[in-house]
């Protein structure tokens, strides 16, 4: 407990630095100022859970000199005893409180998020269930008040999707979606099929945090972009001028392709945005495995290779394999209820980081 106390010192110490330096004369430039005032309004409530955490430390302290006062009197003594035990239950939470707003924040928590999903092995039916997740993440957006943007969808002539990419813009997206990407494993008897035999089959997703131009720095000579007319499904044409854009970054060989605007500049934004997400994924990626190189397991490790979750519809069951989840509500989270998993990845995460701290 003492280096947690220590650490609590060092938060409201410069809690304190910051409040005094603001109300002097403050930073000489604006840039300073805003950032300053940024890490004041961040530490503000971690100080109030510190405060709040120190005073029940000292009310229990006072309540066990009661309890221990051979002169008291015995109810003021049996009441003090009941405070003192409720506290003690009490503190345990406060401190874990403290803890958790202690913990290395992601900066990428608060940013929007681009969606990729993308139909693994299995042919049409993982087509099919790449476009059943697609769905189900915009009707989980749309129940938190979140913006939700196709940006590019290729389909297969069947309702299925063999890759599909969006936008979701609100509050906290990418803190509640980051533990999404993965391969998504589905087992159901597919429409198709005659016999009634249960499939198996994929679909890939990549949830990337969006990355703004101070972020990443792409330089132009790096990017070869082509031009091409823009088909729809069955190749049939979008319209009839040369408004699709492909841009191939040519030191990482990421390629990007936007088709869906009837204009080619709008084309071209489209796809440096989700360029500029992969690129910022990857150098985030590169930090996290290195950083993760002593950890045992990473619910956030982000592999795209890594089956994280089946759908059983024969069973109505969902099972997350990272924390060995399973809900027996299929419906409900193919309708987009999600909360109940992204609630459980985020806990378990930040189990496993307190763990490491302690």
């Amino acid at each position: 407990m003492s280096a947690l106390n220590e650490k609590l010192d060092r938060v409201a110490r410069r809690y304190d630095e910051i409040a005094a330096l603001m109300a002097s004369e403050g930073p000489k430039d604006a840039q300073s100022f805003a950032k300053l005032s940024k890490e004041y309004s961040d530490l503000g409530p971690v100080v109030e859970a510190i405060q709040e955490l120190r005073a029940a430390e000292r009310e229990s302290a006072d309540l066990a000199q009661l309890v221990a006062d051979p002169a008291g009197d015995a109810e003021m003594k049996a009441l003090a005893e009941e405070e003192r035990s409720t506290l003690q239950q009490k503190l345990p939470e406060l401190e874990r409180k403290v803890q958790l707003m202690l913990l290395p924040k992601d900066e990428a928590d608060e940013r929007n998020a681009i969606l990729e999903v993308r139909a693994g092995t299995g042919g049409e039916e993982a087509a099919l269930f790449a476009a059943n997740l697609f769905r189900m993440y915009a009707r989980y957006a749309a129940l938190k008040g979140w913006k939700f943007e196709p940006m590019e969808i290729n389909e297969t002539g069947l309702g299925g999707y063999k890759e599909a990419i969006a936008t979701i813009s609100g509050r906290n997206v990418f803190a509640r979606l980051k533990f999404e990407s993965g391969v998504h494993r589905v087992q159901r008897v597919p429409e198709t099929e005659a016999s009634g035999r249960i499939h198996t089959s994929a679909a890939t997703v990549a949830v990337l945090p969006e990355a703004e131009e101070v972020d990443v720095q792409i330089d132009e000579k790096d990017l070869r972009i082509d031009v091409f007319r823009s088909s729809g499904p069955g190749g049939q044409s979008v319209n009839t001028t040369d408004s699709a854009v492909r841009i191939t970054h040519i030191p990482t060989g990421l390629v990007v392709q936007q088709q869906d605007e009837k204009s080619q500049h709008k084309n071209k934004a489209k796809a440096l945005k989700v360029l500029r997400a992969r690129l910022y994924d990857m150098e985030r990626s590169r930090k996290d495995a290195e950083r993760a190189s002593a950890r045992k397991s990473q619910v956030g490790s982000g592999d795209r290779s890594e089956r994280i979750r089946t759908y059983n519809f024969p069973q109505g069951r969902c099972t997350d394999h990272r924390i060995n989840l399973t809900l027996y509500k299929l419906d409900r989270v193919m309708e987009g209820e999600l909360d109940e998993i992204v609630d459980a990845l985020i806990a378990h995460d930040q189990a496993e980081r307190l763990a490491e701290i302690q």
